[in-house]
């Protein structure tokens, strides 16, 4: 049976160059914090990836901190404010929600986007030290308008944190650009390895300790260095930085026709988010009265991988906490299935999904 693989904000396939590069660090011995030759090469692969990161994200190398994941990345910055007025977005990753358990949830409009109106009374009025909103959000692809929100939190004397996971590697996530404080990104989501992300730090803020024990990361992320997922981190990020702009025309094009055919297919189809500028790899669409679980069971049997949320709380079949905080009921919540293409993916992968979902569709609706 041929395998069609549309999750990739779950997790992306890992490149062959980093796999190649992965394998040979992995066969070499060396602590990066050792003094002597192995410890020194071991070093020289952090450093060049740190350069690489670096470039991704438009800043200096010294500004990268190296970590598991951008859920340590994320508690790292975050922990800190958790006693402290911060505002999130209604709509974000469980790490950003359970590091700040206190925080003010800002709602979002129908089409996933924070209300700004509200965003502006609450700086005002509550006057927080912290403003933590992703740049994408991964059940839809929405684009938060992170620039103007940015400003504005400086405007009242309050530091900005996004989790750029959905975008790096997909659009321009550049810290000056955006304007932010801090960033979060994972290495698994650009074609990486699983295990290594990153924390990007505004220059002159200081670095949050979150892992003690080790002068590691500026003292920041204490431990030995992952030395094999940090290189194969620089080297996916080097290649989603290159290939970027043939990336966005060519997985955009794909996205587009998914979705052109499937409303052809019925015109019950909802798209979540259709009406507001989306990452152009993702597609959140439901099939009313049709549980998502049934979807995913005939699809997988047919070889095809999607999702019904955020991988983290996917399994649970649980009806989205992200669409229902954008006005969705329960039920058709719980109908949702999320596409996610990225660069290994080809238009017979598209019309592998339209061929068995056509046939899903067909049977639900007798």
């Amino acid at each position: 049976m041929t395998k069609t693989y549309l999750d990739y904000n779950a997790t992306a396939p890992i490149r062959p160059e980093v796999i190649d590069l992965v394998t040979q660090v992995m066969g070499e011995v060396g602590n990066a914090s050792s003094v002597h030759g192995h410890g020194r090469a071991a070093r020289k692969y952090v450093e060049d990836a740190r350069m690489q990161v670096a470039t991704l994200c438009g800043v200096d190398p010294d500004q990268v901190i190296f970590t598991s994941g951008a859920t340590e990345a994320t508690n790292a910055m975050l922990s800190h404010y958790r006693d402290k007025k911060t505002l999130i977005s209604a709509i974000e990753h469980p790490a950003v929600i359970d590091s700040l358990p206190d925080a003010i949830h800002l709602p979002v409009t129908k089409d996933g986007v924070v209300d700004l109106k509200i965003y502006k009374e609450k700086l005002q009025s509550e006057k927080p030290e912290l403003v933590s909103v992703m740049l994408v959000n991964s059940e839809t692809g929405v684009i938060q308008p992170i620039e103007e929100m940015a400003a504005l939190a400086h405007e009242h004397d309050a530091l900005f944190h996004t989790e750029v996971v959905q975008a790096a590697g997909r659009m321009d996530i550049s810290l000056d650009k955006l304007d932010v404080d801090a960033i979060s990104l994972s290495a698994h989501k650009f074609a990486g390895p699983q295990g290594v992300g990153a924390l990007i730090l505004r220059k002159g803020l200081d670095a949050p300790k979150f892992m003690r024990g080790g002068g590691q990361e500026k003292n920041c992320r204490a431990g030995t260095h992952n030395t094999a997922g940090i290189a194969g981190m620089g080297l996916a990020a080097e290649i989603a930085l290159k290939e970027m702009s043939d990336y966005q025309t060519r997985i955009q094009k794909m996205r587009d026709d998914l979705e052109t055919k499937i409303k052809e297919i019925t015109g019950s189809a909802i798209i979540y988010g259709e009406n507001t500028p989306r990452i152009h790899n993702t597609t959140n669409v439901g099939l009313p009265s049709c549980e998502a679980q049934t979807q995913l069971m005939a699809l997988d049997l047919d070889g095809i991988a999607v999702s019904s949320g955020s991988a983290c709380s996917s399994g649970t079949f649980k009806p989205s906490a992200v669409l229902m905080a954008m006005g969705v009921s329960e039920e058709e919540a719980k109908c949702a299935l999320r596409l996610s293409l990225g660069w290994n993916t080809t238009p017979d992968d598209i019309d592998r999904f339209i061929e068995s979902w056509s046939k899903l569709v067909k049977r639900v609706s007798k």
